[in-house]
């Protein structure tokens, strides 16, 4: 060992893999940044004096003989309103022909807020987006996955909540983005006028897939800086997490751990964690909420990365192509926000809850109606209606291209309602029905008239 600089310098390596290299180091701390080789990496493990090395861009090339020096600090971002509009790479570097981003350096990959500093999530965040606001609200402090299958517009998804979620900031960590992807997030948010909100970190399909490892950390670090720093209200939008695990699982296997569940590391779990429990809700008002893209593997709920997914999260979006309209909707019998009840009817309109329950049971029935149709069976009078309804909620309120407020959420409910549906067949309380259910009788439901000829 030779020491320059107050840095510690080792030149011997005793193993090496295409992810990792061991060597013998004194005084190693748990994610100490390291260079080896000039290459950036990690300490993923420290036992006594071995230190176990993830190599972000890969070991290629690496001599038993090269230079490895130890920084003493993790990773680390520099954090300011001079973040606001920037895209950076894993490391906080700008990718952006940007300036250097200045600021005070924040070590990042520490731990979830203490729960002291917690409060209760109460808050709403609107997003904009019908099937999201009207069925499965979201709350600030809230962390919620997307399910969605690769060929799914998740990533058009998560850039209309960053242009129409009503928070201070929105954070986007990008992991294995293609470059299409890439350049569109950055065309849409700087056409819209919205980089002054926004802040990016990029790994893209060409980037070593080790430092999407990082991704989650940087974006989480920035939130928090946001959050509780400066009290604003934080959005943080990952995409995609199974690459995330993925990249996991390359450093595991390199190391000859024991793959659990699907070739998936035991850690997964506590790992995806680690980047879930950053949401918040601070005492002071400032909050962090995350928002993660999860692809399934043809649709595998039961795989280990979705399976983990939904133990630690509150909830989650699925994404459905609805073949009846020919658009992606969020499917409201999978959908689920654990924390709506918070803030529905609270912080939203009164009728919220009568309308979000009436409306998914009558498209309820207009799949019973449907299943009937596609077994043969004759329809009713009510089940006709009910398909009627199904293809208007669906096209008007559950597609994830409308754009409107919670209370033309509501309206259009009830303007559906009576449309399609007598007073009696919608049940809901009568106190809601005097307030808002229009005079008069709906008009008849679209039946053919027959017209009578004269002889």
């Amino acid at each position: 060992m030779k020491t320059k600089a107050f840095q510690r310098i080792y030149t011997e390596l005793s193993a090496i893999t295409k992810a990792t290299c061991l060597l013998k180091a004194e005084g190693v701390t748990y994610e100490e940044l390291a260079w080896v080789d000039g290459r950036p990496a990690q300490a993923i493990k420290v036992v006594g004096d071995t230190v176990t090395l993830q190599v972000f861009p890969g070991t290629e090339g690496i001599a038993t003989k090269a230079e490895v020096v130890f920084s003493g600090h993790p990773p680390t971002l520099k954090v300011g309103e001079l973040l606001s509009g920037r895209f950076l790479n894993a490391y906080g570097e700008p990718i952006d022909d940007g300036p250097e981003v200045e600021g005070e350096a924040r070590a990042v990959g520490g731990p979830a807020v203490n729960p002291i500093q917690r409060s209760k999530p109460s808050s709403l965040l609107a997003t904009g987006i019908a099937g999201i606001d009207l069925n499965n609200t979201l709350v600030t402090g809230q962390k919620i996955p997307f399910f969605a299958d690769p060929g799914q517009p998740y990533n058009s998804v998560l850039a209309e909540v960053a242009m129409r979620a009503e928070a201070d900031k929105i954070v986007l960590g990008g992991m294995g983005l293609s470059n299409d992807d890439y350049l569109y997030f950055k065309n849409t948010f700087t056409q819209a006028g919205v980089l002054d909100k926004i802040v990016c970190f990029i790994n893209t399909s060409e980037n070593p897939p080790l430092e999407r490892l990082l991704i989650p950390e940087m974006a989480c670090t920035a939130a928090e800086y946001f959050a509780n720093d400066r009290k604003q209200k934080v959005l943080v939008l990952l995409t995609d997490m199974t690459l995330y695990a993925d990249a996991l699982a390359i450093v595991a296997n390199k190391m000859d751990q024991i793959p659990s569940k699907d070739a998936m590391p035991g850690s997964l779990y506590s790992d995806l964690a680690k980047t879930y429990e950053k949401a918040v809700q601070f005492a002071h008002g400032g909050s962090i909420t995350i928002v993660a893209v999860t692809t399934l593997n043809e649709g595998d709920i039961t795989h280990a990365i979705p399976d983990n997914t939904g133990y630690i999260t509150e909830g989650q979006l699925f994404l459905k192509q609805d073949t009846d309209i020919g658009k992606v909707i969020v499917d409201p019998f999978r959908s689920l926000s654990r924390l709506k009840q918070n803030v529905i009817g609270k912080k939203t309109r009164e009728d919220h809850p009568q309308v979000m329950n009436t409306l998914v049971r009558l498209y309820a029935d207009a799949k019973e109606a449907k299943t009937k149709q596609e077994n043969g069976f004759d329809l009713n009078e009510y089940d006709k209606r009910c398909l009627r309804f199904a293809l208007e909620y669906s096209a008007r309120l559950l597609a994830i291209d409308i754009n409107i407020s919670i209370d033309e959420m509501l309206d259009i409910g009830w303007e559906l309602m009576q449309k399609y549906f007598e007073k009696y067949e919608v049940g809901i309380k009568e106190t809601f029905m005097k307030k808002y259910w229009t005079k008069g009788e709906p008009a008849k439901k679209e039946e053919p008239v027959e017209e009578k000829v004269d002889g």
